[in-house]
Order: C-alpha cells, then structure tokens, then sequence
C-alpha cells in the first residue's frame, strides 16, 4: 500500500526584492496511515513552508519543486479544481493561530455549516446538527448554545477546538497540525493534545505535527525529523533519536529541555549563534558555524564541514546529515 503522503525532494523558493530566497531545500519523508510524524525545527526552519507547498497554499511569489504525493497522486503543480477536492476532505490542516483563522463576523455554526454545504451539500437544519454533534466530539461544553457564538467570545482553547472540528468534520485520511497548541496555557495544551491523539486513534488518520516543542513530539509522534535552515538534518523513530540522537543541533534541541530536577533555569544550555541567511544559503554544512561538536574536531575535520555539504546517512538507530555524528556524546 502506497503511503498516505510521499514527499521526495521537495523545495520551496521565494521571490523577493533581495532575491530568491531557498525556505525549503530537498525535503523528504512518507507518511504512512495511522502514523503521527513530527516535524520540529527552530522559528525560520522551513516546517510550515513544507506544508504550505503541499497543501498548495504558497504565497504568490512562492514556487514549489519536487514531488509531494497524496495516496499516489502528483500535489505538486496539480490544478486548483482538482486540489481543493483533496483539501478540505481528504486532507486538512490545523493552522497555528485560531485567534485569526476564523471569520470575526460570522457564528461558529455559519463557519462550520459553510464546510459541511460544500464538502456533501447538506442543508442548513443537516449542517447545524452535524455541527453540533462535532461540536461535542471535540469536548465543546453545551454544544447547542456554543454553536451561535462569534469567535470573539470563545476562549483561546475553544476557538482550537472548532479549528479541530472544522479540520475533522470531513473524516480526513491525513489532518496537518500546524502549532496547534501555540498561545494556549498548559492545561489547555494537553487537552488539545490529547483531542487530536484520540480522533486519530479512531478515524485512523495519518498526522503530521509541526512544532518547535520537542517535549510534544515524544508524546505525540511515532517518527520525527529535525529541520535545520530549510533542511531535515535528522530523521527516524522517536523513541531511538529521543535516546541516543547522532546530529549536533538535534542533541543541543534535547539538551536545551528542562528537566526536573536538573539545572536551574539560568543555567539551561543553549545554541549559540544564529541561523545562516536563506538568501544566499552556504554549500557546506548549515549547521557549521554553530556546531558544537565542530569546535572540538582537528583543524583538518573542520574543514570538511565548511567544503562539503552532508547527506542524511545511517547514523545510530536513525538518520543523520552530519559528517562526524555524535551519538553517546554529551554537550
């Protein structure tokens, strides 16, 4: 059975007044049916892009090259008329902030009726009850009087939830959670969590999670890769990079979580430095000037990592795009 996505190779490229910028450089991954993937990166590292060019949601001066397959259809330069019967149904995405993905003037039940007119045609008094029942699988309280409400009186929580059930009302094979949980306290956090863990354990949806939150791709993802300046510089099983990660920037994300009972919040580890420019992006390894492993090389095996740009390679139990992996190393 072909995976529910197939990315190969993947690029996105922006045009802008100071020239092209390479947000997106040969990204690729599969996604397989009941599988929640992660993908975790630094603000700037290409996740949302990624996705955004899948959905076929670039901004007009973006372009997408490569291949990115729906249940082994071609996303990538597919026509508007046949993509937005694959969006939407098919496949969904949870954007970031619902503070501004819903429509200030309209009720949650013109928003969600809208959804449910157009995907299967119902009428008005079909739409609002199927509202409200998703409404109440999304743990809306007091679905009925909820369903009038404008966005403007809904708690931050509960504006995620009817993105949830906006995104799930069309029983999707694939849901993209884009941030789903930013904004929100902590209760709320793992109540949105746990929603979205256990419709996709009932619909038997294939997940894909971005996130810069490394504790919530251990509790929600089977795979995980790490993007780095618009490329995946780790890939593989949670459980195995979680213990024994082979990338230098993916050990200093694990380092960087607090821990109970480990160091003060002062003391926390960080990763020096700043991301290289996408503008002009360097042909040797990205991550080079930050690298704290890098630093502790012989002179000669430094200049590897400035001349030559890695490929992800069998590192440890995963897959790493670095020269010299550092798997049993500690910062």
């Amino acid at each position: 059975m072909a995976a529910v996505l197939s990315v190969k190779d993947l690029s996105v490229r922006f045009s802008t007044p100071e020239g092209a910028v390479s947000a997106v450089s040969g990204v690729s991954f599969d996604v397989e049916q009941g599988e929640c993937v992660g993908i975790v990166g630094e603000s700037g590292s290409g996740k949302s892009q990624t996705f955004m060019a899948v959905m076929g949601l670039l901004a007009s001066n973006g372009r997408a090259t490569g291949s990115a397959k729906f249940r082994g259809e071609e996303l990538v330069g597919m026509k508007i008329d046949k993509l937005n019967k694959i969006r939407g149904s098919k496949m969904t995405m949870i954007f970031q902030d619902p503070m501004t993905s819903l429509n200030p003037v309209f009720t949650i039940e013109k928003q969600l009726g809208e959804v449910l007119s157009l995907r299967f045609g119902l009428d008005r008094h079909a739409a609002r009850a199927k509202s409200i029942e998703v409404l109440g699988t999304v743990g809306i309280p007091e679905p009925e009087q909820r369903i009038g409400a404008y966005p403007h009186e809904l708690s931050g929580g509960m504006k995620q939830r009817v993105m949830i059930a906006m995104a799930l009302m069309c029983e999707p094979q694939l849901l993209i959670a884009d941030e789903p949980t930013t904004a929100l306290d902590v209760t709320v956090q793992a109540q949105v969590l746990n929603l979205i863990r256990d419709l996709q354990k009932r619909m038997g949806a294939a997940v894909l999670f971005i996130t810069h939150d490394m504790g919530v791709v251990a509790e929600m993802c089977d795979d995980v890769a790490v993007m780095y300046a618009g490329r995946i510089v780790e890939q593989g099983n949670v459980f195995a990079i979680f213990k024994d990660a082979q990338h230098p920037y993916t050990k200093g994300l694990l380092r960087s979580l607090p821990r109970k009972g480990g160091v003060k919040k002062a003391e926390l580890p960080t990763i020096e430095g700043v991301v290289p420019s996408l503008l002009n992006p360097p042909a040797h390894c990205r991550f080079a000037d930050r690298c704290w492993k890098r630093k502790l090389l012989p002179e000669a095996d430094q200049k590897r990592c400035f001349s030559e740009d890695p490929k992800l390679r069998p590192a440890g139990e995963s897959f790493a795009a670095c020269h010299f992996p550092v798997g049993g190393e500690q910062l």
